[in-house]
């Protein structure tokens, strides 16, 4: 059963904006093994930013 979590594993990703905003999501290591940046909407600021994958 551990082998599901081994290559999909949940990651968090932090705006870099600075707000402290998060999403959660799963990322494929086999196909992403470096940390995933994904541009996505920050409410707080109300405007598109770029995320960053949180360790």
């Amino acid at each position: 059963m551990a082998k599901r979590n081994d290559l999909r594993p949940i990651v968090k990703l932090r705006s870099t904006a600075g707000t402290g905003y998060t999403y959660v999501t799963r990322k494929n290591r086999r196909n992403n093994p470096d940390r995933l940046v994904i541009r996505k909407y920050d409410p707080k600021l109300r405007t598109h930013v770029d995320f960053r994958e949180e360790r």
